[in-house]
């Protein structure tokens, strides 16, 4: 049939454009992104432009990735831009990886790119859980157990070697190697045809904070998690940070929303959204987009083509009967009271919260959560908000005020 024959030639001429791609130095099974350019030419070329794809950088290959001021002499800063191995973020902090022997280790200063000034970094006691388990000096933490796994693809824990570094596409489609002999569905994962759990967990195993349920592993404990392939339930072998309601903890909330960055998954499984079916993919493309966050479309438009008024899963009335804000500004935009920026990532850079929750002036003051109103509005008191509240004659007293 015409339909099979064109199917075969076009399925054999990628796997032969991809094998001639592909370095001899990676494995049968793992191929790495540029096996995949040939086929998904468009795809592979807005992905290479994304953060995901551009997180981790090596300075000798591209020295503009270093954005730190090196110039002037700072105390915090011990080490020189020629010991650098690899540079990590550029949108809000950047840290510095050296290498020795066989790992790499993070230097102990961070540029924060937000306020342009370097900060210390060094995390302390009573922070993440594996702290207590390593020494205290950077130089005795290796990046490859805690950090690596998630910023690579194919991080062997035996030989510390990767098929490549940053978020590449097998990272989430799984190995490629069969795709790449005969190009089917049946031969590699898109997480667009999973459910939504494990369409979620695709993105949660690195967007979220927990501990594999088998550590340590040959006296090493890990902090990402091992042995994940996109298709796999998550849970089954990884266990998200636990938290106790009403306890303030170092990521966590008394509420239970995340109080730092890269717990979008801690969040987001607790959300209605989720709950509800919603999978990350249905907001971001991580092959790369125009808007902030790889959001499908910008914020503002986002939200609305499913909560717009008057449509099942939106409010009543007009948009500005339902924010008490015009039109337009920064207050009548669903994130900014629904996704609101409580999340550090450094210093005074926060992210935003992925619960979907209205946090209330009354559960800042008894828990000390923050809340979108008096973010905005920082001459205000928590009980001059829950006043503006009770007066909006369209929401629930009983609701804001508790």
């Amino acid at each position: 049939m015409p339909i099979k024959v064109t199917g075969t030639l076009f399925a054999a001429g990628c796997a032969l454009q991809i094998a001639m791609a592909q370095p001899s130095s990676v494995s049968a099974d793992y191929v790495g992104s540029a096996a995949c350019a040939a086929c998904h030419a468009r795809i592979y070329a807005r992905w290479k432009n994304t953060r995901m794809a551009n997180v981790v950088q090596d300075p000798k290959v591209h020295p503009e990735a270093i954005v730190g001021d090196f110039l002037k002499p700072n105390p915090l800063v011990t080490f020189k831009k020629e010991d650098i191995a690899f540079t990590y973020g550029s949108k809000w902090k950047q840290r510095y990886f050296t290498k020795r022997g066989d790992d790499y280790f993070v230097f102990p200063a961070q540029w924060d790119i937000r306020n342009s000034v370097w900060r210390a970094y060094n995390p302390q006691a009573g922070t993440d859980w594996w702290v207590p388990l390593y020494p205290t000096d950077q130089m005795q933490r290796p990046t490859g157990p805690l950090c690596d796994g998630c910023h690579s693809v194919n991080y062997n824990i035996a030989n510390k070697q990767v098929t490549e570094w940053n978020v590449g596409c097998e990272k989430c489609h799984g190995p490629g190697g069969a795709h790449v002999k005969l190009p089917l569905r049946t031969n590699i994962v898109n997480p667009a045809r999973l459910d939504f759990v494990r369409a979620s967990d695709v993105c949660i195993q690195c967007h979220s904070q927990g501990k594999p349920k088998t550590n340590p592993v040959n006296g090493r404990y890990y902090d990402w998690a091992m042995g994940f392939q996109p298709g796999n339930r998550l849970s089954d072998g990884w266990s998200l940070e636990e938290h106790r309601l009403g306890e303030r903890s170092f990521t966590h909330f008394p509420d239970g929303t995340a109080d730092k960055n890269r717990m979008q998954g801690n969040d987001f499984v607790q959300s209605r959204m989720y709950m509800r079916g919603i999978a990350c993919f249905n907001c971001h493309d991580v092959h790369g987009t125009e808007n902030n966050a790889d959001l499908l479309k910008p914020a503002s438009v986002m939200c609305l083509e499913c909560h717009g008024p008057n449509t099942p899963n939106g409010p009543r009335g007009m948009l500005e009967e339902h924010t008490h804000h015009k039109t337009g500004s920064a207050g009548s935009e669903c994130v900014a009271c629904h996704m609101p920026q409580i999340e550090q990532t450094i210093a005074n850079v926060n992210v935003r919260s992925h619960t979907f929750k209205f946090i209330t002036p009354a559960t800042s003051e008894q828990y000390k959560i923050p809340n979108a109103c008096t973010m905005c509005h920082a001459d205000k008191t928590n009980a001059w908000a829950t006043q503006q509240l009770e007066s909006w004659m369209n929401f629930s007293v009983w609701r804001m005020t508790q």
